[in-house]
């Protein structure tokens, strides 16, 4: 079996860099419902990250600019949203992961965001891109539903233009006709030709997007069999979205993984991540 293909490895604080190495971890709630919540959220997958040996990013996003009603909850907001976020950081010594929507937000997201997060809609958005770059932060850009893997030669270029080559490249479903995602796996191996770390978005894949009408549904059930066949490709960097009881999650609920099932999940995964990066055969 041919080994994987060596990318850049991009540091995100002192002590993680992702790429070439055992799967990081992206993982929390899809958005900051509360303070309390978050923590929560937190404090177990610092746990369980710490137990297994995983490197762990926490996410949850200050505002969701892209629900699909203009009733759907979006968050606290900038400004509280750090605030929280960086309250995180100060108690459990963990670098942090959040979407932005516009250039405005890059500045101000950087003073405390380690990964700053481009959401899949707006991955062609020059003037986001180059404002993100300009950080110098790290950024992990979601490539559109609406892209080919290869597209991504185009996002890649403009970051490489800015000055800023931290940057991971995810996957995270492609449209297949109405309120329907598909993954493609061999997308996860296009996009790492960039040279770049790639990273497996497992419960916005399983997104139906509009699919309530006024809400996205989505399919929990294959998150954990979607993420199992990406890191048996290779990833180096796996995303979920995680909340201690999802059924009454504000955002993206029906997607996200059972905070409890996490120590389970991450166990199995990482054999078949070891397994793929130590074994030659």
């Amino acid at each position: 079996m041919e080994n994987l293909q060596k990318v850049k490895e991009v540091k995100i604080s002192d002590k993680i860099t992702i790429g070439n190495s055992r799967i990081t971890l992206l993982a929390g709630p899809c958005v900051i419902e509360s303070e309390d919540l978050v923590m929560e959220v937190a404090a177990k997958l610092k746990e369980i990250t710490d137990k297994l040996g995983i490197n762990f990013v926490f996410k949850s996003s200050f505002d969701k600019a892209n629900r699909t009603s203009i009733h759907g909850f979006r968050g606290p907001g900038i400004e509280k949203g750090l605030e929280i976020l960086n309250k995180v950081k100060e108690k459990y010594g963990v670098p942090l992961v959040t979407d932005i929507h516009e250039p405005w937000q890059c500045e101000a997201a950087a003073k405390v965001i380690d990964i700053i997060q481009i959401p899949a809609f707006l991955s062609r958005q020059t003037d986001l891109l180059v404002a993100a770059a300009q950080t110098g932060k790290a950024v992990n850009v979601k490539k559109g539903q609406f892209l080919a893997p290869w597209d991504m030669k185009n996002v890649v270029s403009k970051f490489e233009e800015a000055g800023n080559t931290n940057i991971m490249l995810c996957e995270r479903g492609a449209s297949f006709g109405y309120n329907n995602l598909v993954v493609d796996m061999r997308s996860l191996l296009e996009m790492r030709k960039f040279g770049y770390p790639v990273v497996f978005d497992a419960t916005h894949s399983v997104q139906i997007p509009g699919g309530k009408g006024s809400a996205t549904d989505g399919n929990r059930e294959y998150v954990y069999p979607l993420m199992k066949a990406a890191v048996s490709i290779g990833v180096d960097a796996v995303f979920a979205e995680v909340h201690p009881d999802p059924d009454k999650g504000m955002s993206d609920g029906p997607n996200m993984l059972r905070l409890d099932d996490m120590e389970e999940i991450l166990t199995n995964i990482l054999k078949i991540d070891d397994l793929v990066k130590n074994q030659e055969i």
